[in-house]
C-alpha cells in the first residue's frame, strides 16, 4: 500500500512538489492558507498551524508530511504541531536556516531538513563551469553532476555500445531510455546492445578538481597590481602622501637655511613639529622670523593631517576598509567565477566552486549580509557594491572572468547584472537566476544567455523524492518520470535479498550504481554478478512510481 503524504504551504515550491507527487501516482494531499484555482478536493484550505487545519487533511493516518513554506518560524510551528498530533509522522522540512536544520535533524527522529539553495546550488555551478546539469548526484562524498544525452545521428556515442559506456570509471550510468524496443538498462548492457538514434541516457559524470598553484611571485605582483587598483579610490593615500612631502619640505627648508644643523636633526625636528612630540627645538629657535612663522603654519597644517590620518588609521584598523582593502588585494586577476548576491543561494554556489578549487569573487550590496563571515572564513574575496554598475563588476575583473552568475534574490536585479556584464564582456558566460519558470525560458530566448535557471523547478523533484523514498542521494525528471537515488541496506527480509544484483535490477527495474560489501566496494561488470547478501549496501537509481516494491517489506534507507 502506498504510503500518504501530505504538503502543507502550497507556494510556488510547495505547489510543484504537490504536483509532482501526484503525477508519480502518490496518495497525496495539500494544505494551503488560501484557495487555488481548480484544486478542490485534494486541497484543504485553512490555517498551516492550525490543529484542525492538520487534522482535517488526514495527519494522523499520513506516512510523510512535506512542510514547505518559505518562513521558517511558521515551518517550525507546523512541525511541532504536527508531532504532537502524530508522534511518529516521517517530516521533510523545508528550512532556509541550513545550521538550525541539522540541529533538528539530529535532535529528532525520521526528521529530514532540506533547503531550496542548498539543492539548486549544485547546477548552477556546473551551468557556471559549462555543464548543462539537470540534476546532482551525491556519491564518495562528492557530487556529481547529471545530464542527459540525446543521441542523434552526430552523437559520438551512435552505434557504441552501452557496455563500454557501462565500464567506464569517469561516468556512471542512471538510467536509460530507449527509442524503440522498450527494455531497462542492464537488460541492455547484458545483451550488448548498442546506442541507437532517438536514444536517451542519464549519465552522471566525475567531477573534476582544480588545484590551482600560484608562485610567491605571481601572488606578490597580484597584491601590488590590486594595491594600485585601491590607492586610485583611497582618500588615505592622499593624506599620506601630503604628511609626507610636508615632512620632506620642512626638513629641506631647515638645512637649507642652517648648514651647520644635519639632516637626522633637521628630520627629527621636522616629524616632530608636525606631529606635535616635539624635539630638538633648537633647529627653530635659532632660525629667522620668516622660517619660525613656516614652523607655526607647519604645526597648525600638521595638526589637521595628523588627526585625519589617526582617524583614518582608527577606520582602517577597528572598522571594515582594513577587510575591504584585503578583499580587493585578493580578487582573482583572471580564469575566476563572479558571484552576484551573497544571499543563501550565492553562499551554496560559493562553497560549491570553493570545494571544487576553483577561484571566485563575491559581490554584495548589503554590508550586513549574514553570510560575509562565512565567505570570509573561506577566504572568498568579497566587493561591497551593486553589481549592476560598470565600475564594480570592472573591480571584480570581469573581462577576465571565467563566467558570471546572477543569483541575487530579485529577478529584475539579476536581468540588470546579465546585461551590464555581457555590455562589458559580450563573451563571458552568463547564469541567471530567476523564479518565474515561463519568464526564465523568455528570457533565455531573447538575451541568449548561457542559463537562467529556476531553483524552484531544481529543488521540487528532491523534496517529492525524499517524500516518497526517503533519504535520497540524488534525483532527477526525464520525460516527465520522477527517478530517485538511494542508497538500500540489504536485511533478511529485503526484496532483493539473496538475488543476483543483475536478475533484482531486470525485475525491479532499478540501476545499479555500486554495492559496499565486506569492507570493500563493487563496481562495473562485477557489480552485475554479485549476490546481495544481509548487511550489503546497494547504491541505485529507479523510478519513483516502483519504490513500492521497497515498501513491501523491511527496507532501511541509509542517511548520509
Amino acid at each position: 500500500m502506498k504510503p500518504r503524504i501530505i504538503v502543507c504551504g502550497l507556494g510556488r515550491t510547495g505547489y510543484k512538489i504537490f504536483c509532482l507527487l501526484r503525477q508519480q501516482g502518490a496518495i497525496v494531499v495539500g494544505i494551503s492558507d488560501r484557495p487555488i484555482r481548480n484544486e478542490t478536493s485534494d486541497v484543504v484550505v485553512g490555517n498551516l498551524q492550525a490543529a484542525s487545519t492538520l487534522l482535517a487533511a488526514g495527519l494522523q493516518k499520513a506516512h510523510t508530511l512535506v512542510i514547505a513554506g518559505n518562513d521558517d518560524a511558521v515551518n517550525l510551528a507546523v512541525l511541532m504541531q504536527a508531532r504532537i498530533l502524530n508522534p511518529q509522522i516521517r517530516i521533510i522540512n523545508r528550512l532556509f536556516n541550513t545550521s538550525l536544520g541539522d540541529r533538528i535533524d539530529h535532535s529528532l527522529p525520521e526528521h529530514t531538513s532540506m533547503s531550496v539553495s542548498a539543492l539548486a546550488a549544485p547546477v548552477f555551478a556546473f551551468a557556471a563551469l559549462g555543464n548543462r546539469a539537470i540534476g546532482q548526484l551525491r556519491l564518495f562524498d562528492r557530487t556529481w553532476p547529471i545530464h542527459e544525452e540525446y543521441i542523434d545521428e552526430n552523437h559520438p556515442w551512435l552505434d557504441r555500445n552501452l557496455s563500454d559506456l557501462w565500464n567506464d570509471r569517469s561516468r556512471m550510468l542512471i538510467y536509460y531510455l530507449p527509442a524503440a524496443n522498450k527494455t531497462d538498462l542492464v537488460s541492455a548492457v547484458l545483451a550488448g546492445r548498442q546506442c541507437q538514434k532517438g536514444d536517451r541516457l542519464i549519465v552522471a559524470s566525475e567531477p573534476t578538481l582544480r588545484s590551482p598553484q600560484k608562485t610567491l611571485i605571481q601572488k606578490l605582483l597580484k597584491s601590488l597590481t590590486s594595491l594600485r587598483r585601491f590607492q586610485q579610490h583611497s582618500q588615505a593615500v592622499i593624506v599620506v602622501l601630503t604628511l609626507l612631502a610636508m615632512i620632506g619640505i620642512a626638513t629641506s627648508i631647515y638645512i637649507c637655511v642652517d648648514e651647520n644643523i644635519s639632516i637626522v636633526d633637521s628630520l627629527y625636528f621636522s616629524v616632530g613639529m608636525i606631529t606635535g612630540a616635539g624635539g630638538y627645538e633648537k633647529v627653530a629657535e635659532q632660525a629667522p622670523e620668516n622660517i619660525k612663522l613656516f614652523t607655526v603654519m607647519m604645526m597648525l597644517v600638521g595638526a589637521g593631517i595628523i588627526g585625519i590620518c589617526y582617524a583614518l588609521l582608527n577606520d582602517y584598523v577597528l572598522g571594515t576598509r582594513f577587510t575591504e582593502y584585503w578583499d580587493i588585494t585578493r580578487v582573482p586577476q583572471r580564469h575566476h567565477y563572479i558571484i552576484c548576491g551573497l544571499g543563501g543561494m550565492g553562499i551554496q554556489i560559493a562553497k560549491e566552486l570553493h570545494t571544487n578549487g576553483y577561484d571566485i569573487v563575491a559581490i554584495e550590496q548589503d554590508p550586513n549580509s549574514r553570510f560575509l563571515s562565512t565567505a570570509r572564513s573561506l577566504k572568498i574575496p568579497v566587493i561591497h557594491g551593486s553589481a549592476s554598475l560598470s565600475e564594480t563588476l570592472e573591480a571584480a575583473n570581469v573581462n577576465q572572468a571565467a563566467a558570471l552568475l546572477a543569483v541575487t534574490s530579485s529577478d529584475m536585479s539579476n536581468l540588470e547584472i546579465a546585461l551590464t556584464a555581457k555590455g562589458l564582456a559580450p563573451k563571458l558566460p552568463v547564469i541567471v537566476r530567476n523564479q518565474d519558470s515561463h519568464f526564465a525560458l523568455m528570457v533565455q530566448q531573447v538575451f541568449e544567455f548561457e542559463g537562467v535557471l529556476n531553483p524552484t523547478e531544481l529543488a521540487a523533484p528532491a523534496f517529492a523524492a525524499a517524500a516518497i523514498g526517503g533519504r535520497i542521494l540524488g534525483n532527477g525528471m526525464t520525460a516527465d518520470s520522477l527517478w530517485v537515488c538511494l542508497a538500500t541496506l540489504i536485511t533478511p527480509k529485503h526484496p532483493f535479498c539473496g538475488y543476483r544484483i543483475q536478475d533484482a535490477a531486470k525485475s525491479a527495474d532499478f540501476v545499479p550504481l555500486y554495492v559496499e560489501t565486506n569492507c570493500q566496494t563493487i563496481h562495473g561488470w562485477d557489480l552485475l554478478n554479485c549476490c546481495l547478501s544481509a548487511g550489503d549496501v546497494l547504491y541505485l537509481t529507479m523510478p519513483a512510481n516502483r519504490l513500492d516494491l521497497l515498501w513491501r517489506t523491511t527496507s532501511e534507507l541509509i542517511k548520509t
